[in-house]
């Protein structure tokens, strides 16, 4: 029997100038408005999908270089607040689960715990917590710069610190009996007080106990440290991964131990793996746009070390093509994790010019080709997903791109009929929720 999974879309540029240098930017949807997000949101209600996880980076740098380099092409910024348009996201849908992105570090446990509790109610238990340890921008909030594992401490405590405050109510302390005219028991009311390493804080929470559980927890992260911060609080785990069932099996079972470690039902998480489907309308058409990406002109070069010198905060555009990258101009802010991406298949910069690394980057496969493709027919991207459930129990994927209704209906299109009919894609929500909807297979 075929293997139901989970969808999710990644709205990768967060709130920001979705569709910004695309033609598409010429459809006039500004992204400044909560129109866009609406629009797109209820398409992808209607497609099925569980949720919209909203990415965030709260800082755009601050020295002119990196400024200028996370500005000029706005794929590092400008960013707006996600948790201002979530809102607006669940005011226009009724089922879609809506994960914006949130690092403690913002965040103090009473204001965050107090705010997510209001969403959670507002939405009908749709929301959705994307925790993310980020440190590089400590200096917007004038508090240390931790390190890695560091980082995974503080967000371990800021997440136990919220759950206190969200159950420092009991199950009968509400009562809101309008015979008796009596809202609450104060008496199964609990006080809280939390000194910790990082927070510091005093309980009760004033409001009201969530109905249909605490908000979802997702995280990225595929360190040993994040993996196991994973299994222990979340309920979706972001991946990467080669999308064979091997490797899927692998990364999956990786994270349903850490689950099991931590005392938990492996069940419990889903390991959804990030993609970027390219949807050809034939089997020459994919054939066609993989072949034109196999000699990349200069120009597509620029468009991608653009992109690059944003995440790595090194302008890699002023470097000589034709020359080999020197590790030295990355400065130690600059995470490895995102160093190796760029490497991709090399051991080091020392093996191939600036040129071959991007192109690298510029070239696409086969979705039948298994090696990572990406470009494929409806059909055959399907076969990819329903062997992945079959073979490799794979929980699902998510989905990432501009938020956008052309791209939207360019991935979706002809996407979502091949998959409801093969039993892979959901036809309707659960209704309860997006706790329900991720338990519901």
């Amino acid at each position: 029997m075929t293997r139901a999974q989970h969808f999710g879309w990644f709205l990768s540029r967060g709130f920001g100038p979705h569709g910004w240098a695309r033609p598409y930017q010429r459809w006039n949807w500004p992204w400044q408005k909560p129109d866009l997000y609406q629009h797109s949101a209820r398409e992808l209600e209607q497609a099925g999908f569980d949720f919209v996880l909203i990415e965030d980076a709260l800082s755009v740098g601050i020295t002119p270089e990196t400024l200028n380099l996370r500005v000029r092409k706005a794929y590092g910024g400008p960013k707006h607040d996600p948790w201002t348009l979530a809102p607006y996201l669940f005011a226009a849908t009724q089922h879609l689960g809506v994960i914006p992105t949130v690092n403690p570090a913002a965040w103090p446990p009473y204001l965050a715990a107090r705010q997510f509790a209001s969403l959670q109610h507002l939405s009908g238990s749709r929301l959705g917590l994307n925790v993310v340890t980020d440190v590089g921008s400590a200096h917007h909030f004038g508090t240390e710069r931790l390190g890695h594992d560091a980082a995974y401490d503080r967000a371990q405590e800021w997440l136990d610190a919220l759950r206190l405050l969200w159950h420092s109510w009991d199950d009968e302390a509400l009562i809101a009996d309008p015979d008796t005219q009596i809202y609450a028991d104060g008496s199964k009311i609990h006080a809280v007080q939390h000194r910790g390493e990082y927070f510091s804080f005093d309980g009760p929470l004033n409001a009201e106990p969530l109905p249909a559980g605490d908000p979802i927890v997702a995280s990225p992260g595929g360190s040993p440290r994040g993996i196991g911060f994973a299994g222990a609080n979340s309920e979706i785990q972001l991946a990467l991964s080669n999308l064979d069932p091997a490797s899927i099996r692998a990364y999956r079972g990786r994270v349903r131990e850490a689950a099991i470690a931590a005392g938990r039902d492996a069940d419990a998480i889903k390991t959804l793996f990030v993609v970027k489907p390219i949807v050809a309308s034939s089997v020459e058409e994919a054939e066609r746009i993989v072949e034109a990406s196999r000699h990349p002109d200069e120009a597509t070069l620029v468009e991608v070390a653009e992109a690059w010198s944003s995440d790595l905060e090194t302008d890699l555009t002023s470097l000589d093509l034709d020359r080999p990258l020197d590790p030295a101009i990355f400065g130690d802010h600059v995470s490895k994790g995102t160093i190796r991406g760029l490497l991709g298949r090399y051991s080091d910069f020392s093996e191939a010019p600036l040129r071959d690394i991007l192109a690298g980057k510029a070239r696409l496969g086969r979705v039948t080709d298994g090696a990572g493709g990406t470009v494929g027919t409806a059909e055959e991207i399907a076969d990819v997903i329903q062997a992945l459930g079959d073979d490799a129990d794979n929980d699902g994927l998510i989905f990432s791109g501009d938020f956008h209704p052309v791209t939207l209906h360019r991935a979706l299109d002809e996407l979502v009929p091949v998959l409801r009919r093969r039993g892979i894609l959901r036809s309707e929500h659960t209704g309860q929720g997006l706790r329900a909807d991720l338990d519901a297979f």
